[in-house]
């Protein structure tokens, strides 16, 4: 779907400044390849993923964490670099080809198995390649994403109006938009029915990734101590929610079959059950 917004777009310009068409869209499928760039995800780091460099007592911490969880995988650890947050979230981050980022909170208040754990987890995103994947996928889904907000604002906003003034009109410009949807996506071979399915498609590879990253480090002896990082964040999130329910004088709530489809990560508590299996698995 990006890629015809793209080429449609890439087509307007050719019409209006004489620019081969081509050029845009080659350009576009091209651009991809700055995620495999040292210096883009440097910046992507520091200012979309707000990341800093460790200090040098963060990194007197990190470092000798990061070399027991390398070298017990036999990676090399030095093909990745090391970054901080600005957070109190207990959270750690594998993004674009290299970067692994921890927050504060986790730095400053997790004992070394534990941290250990976590960074183990976040290596596995990056040996199994959904960082790169996930950041890939986010980039060329983007012309969609814009197009589809797009297509929805004018159409909600046009309803609105059309409701001002009478029903009638309202009702004729639904007709209208689903006369429009119809022959869309008949002329497109039901390709426009994916946009309905994509974020719940990614999602689900998303909730995958993790229950692998959860395995890799499970499978280096991290899961015990991974497990109980994953309880800590589910006492976490259940305290947060009940503060939020607290708060708005409402009962506690938990997030519906849809959430749970669209969430990216499966529930802690099945995360933490698997891991407990695994490890009496092992034993």
């Amino acid at each position: 779907m990006s890629l015809i917004v793209v080429v449609m777009v890439s087509a307007i310009l050719d019409a209006l400044l004489g620019l081969p068409y081509w050029i845009p869209t080659l350009a576009w499928l091209a651009s991809g390849a700055l995620v495999f760039h040292r210096p883009t995800e440097d910046r992507f780091a520091r200012h979309l993923l707000k990341l800093k460099r460790p200090l040098p007592q963060e990194r007197a911490r990190l470092e000798p964490v990061w070399r027991e969880v390398t070298v017990r995988a036999g990676v090399d650890g030095r093909r990745y670099e090391l970054w901080i947050e600005e957070s109190q979230d207990l959270n750690a981050y594998a993004a674009a080809g290299h970067i692994v980022g921890v927050t504060r909170f986790a730095l400053e208040n997790l004992p070394s198995a534990q941290l250990a754990a976590v960074l183990a987890h976040e290596l596995g995103h990056h040996t199994g390649g959904h960082a790169w994947s996930s950041l890939l996928g986010y980039w060329y889904s983007g012309p969609g994403r814009i197009a589809w907000r797009v297509v929805r604002t004018v159409i909600v906003f046009s309803i609105a109006v059309a409701s001002y003034f009478s029903c009638l009109a309202t009702a004729v410009l639904i007709g209208l938009v689903a006369l429009f949807t119809f022959m869309t996506i008949t002329v497109l071979y039901g390709l426009p029915l994916v946009l309905l399915l994509i974020p719940y498609l990614t999602a689900a590879v998303g909730r995958r990734s993790e229950l692998r990253a959860d395995d890799y480090a499970a499978a280096h002896g991290f899961g015990p101590e991974l497990a109980t990082v994953l309880h800590t964040m589910h006492g976490m999130e259940q305290q947060a929610r009940h503060q939020a329910a607290l708060a708005a004088g409402k009962p506690v709530a938990e997030p519906g079959a849809l959430a749970r489809l669209l969430s990216t990560h499966p529930d802690l508590r099945t995360r933490i059950v698997r891991l407990q299996g695994q490890a009496q698995a092992r034993r």
